[in-house]
């Protein structure tokens, strides 16, 4: 298939420069690449500027109320499970009023594809600190700052016990494509971070580590089965000190013999937090806007692991509780009931 297959005809309402319009173009491309049919494909979103993209695919799909795309996409990927399903959210629209929903279809293994487009601000709603803005960010409503600690999405999913994470960048396409073909291929709720810039209200909020000249040194794509090795020259690489009560991810020379081999199937989500959580701090705290941190941020998928998932784990009950009932149809219920005739 065709990533135009997949365009709508609606003109895209992202602003020039929008980090939203390169995820809404790998979006396209992963889903040809996938194959599965613009008919068997249900795109749901709440409000927002990402939450736009329903109107820019050639999919089913549902622009819902503020936050409850979740509670949708759910709805949906449960009374159709043949369908695939992706979820396009905002750090507004997914963790402040749909965080509830956000954690729960994580908990619940829901096989959907969600999209988290982390811009760290309120976009559509012109300029308010959300909950991934850092501490101390100045916006329309923190003029003085905010006192708020942000949440990490990746900290989030680990704690709901989320069965696949990754990470990527609106200027790294082809890490972006891998990631959603990855999702797709993944069953459980699969949740992609994605990085974007937006140009008009907080205007280079991921330069530290999106900038071209810098990215090498500052950003590692992990991939499974392969060394975490990065730099500019490949010439860095990710080990475990075992020197601290609790192990810490340190930076070696790449030819170190303890370079880590990342294996984003292992059941224990211990290092996988570990490696989620290396920069972080660089944007929970407005104060450290701009530098660089010691340690790489992780791109790419972190976590993909198997579990059971709600959508089939209810369709299966059913299917038990039916297999073992008398009665099969509407119509024969009511004829156990008691009746009579005038």
């Amino acid at each position: 298939m065709e990533a135009q297959e997949f365009k709508s005809d609606q003109y895209v309402r992202f602003c020039p420069g929008c980090g939203d319009h390169a995820i809404c173009m790998a979006l396209q491309k992963a889903m040809a690449q996938i194959g599965v049919p613009t008919y068997e494909t249900v795109v749901i979103s709440g409000i927002g500027c990402s939450s736009r993209m329903p109107h820019y695919l050639n999919t089913y799909g549902f622009n819902t109320i503020h936050g409850r795309g979740g509670a949708i996409a759910t709805g949906v990927k449960t009374s159709h499970p043949e369908l695939t399903v992706w979820q396009m959210s905002g750090d507004g629209d997914c963790l402040a009023i749909g965080g509830n929903h956000f954690i729960h279809e994580i908990r619940r293994n829901v096989d959907l594809n969600i999209c988290l487009f982390n811009n760290r601000i309120y976009g559509l709603t012109k300029g308010q600190y959300s909950p991934t803005s850092p501490k101390g960010f100045i916006s329309k409503s923190s003029p003085f700052g905010t006192v708020e600690r942000p949440f990490i999405p990746a900290e989030l999913v680990m704690g709901a016990r989320g069965t696949f994470f990754a990470r990527t960048l609106d200027v790294d396409m082809p890490t972006t494509v891998n990631c959603m073909v990855a999702a797709q291929q993944h069953k459980g709720a699969s949740v992609i971070e994605c990085l974007v810039n937006c140009v008009i209200f907080n205007n280079g909020t991921h330069n530290w580590i999106a900038d071209r000249e810098t990215r090498a040194d500052r950003s590692i794509v992990l991939r499974h089965g392969e060394k975490m090795i990065f730099g500019k020259n490949q010439d860095k690489g990710l080990a475990l000190d075992y020197s601290h009560i609790i192990p810490q991810l340190i930076v070696v020379p790449a030819d170190d013999p303890r370079v880590l081999v990342h294996d984003a199937k292992m059941e224990d989500p211990t290092l996988h937090r570990m490696l989620a959580l290396m920069g972080q701090e660089m944007v929970t705290d407005a104060a450290n806007a701009g530098k660089a941190s010691e340690l790489p941020i992780a791109l790419g998928v972190v976590r993909d692991v198997e579990a059971e998932t709600y959508d089939a784990a209810v369709n299966n009950q059913i299917d038990e509780v039916r297999s073992k009932a008398k009665v099969q149809t509407f119509d024969a219920l009511l004829g156990t009931l008691e009746q009579w005739k005038m």
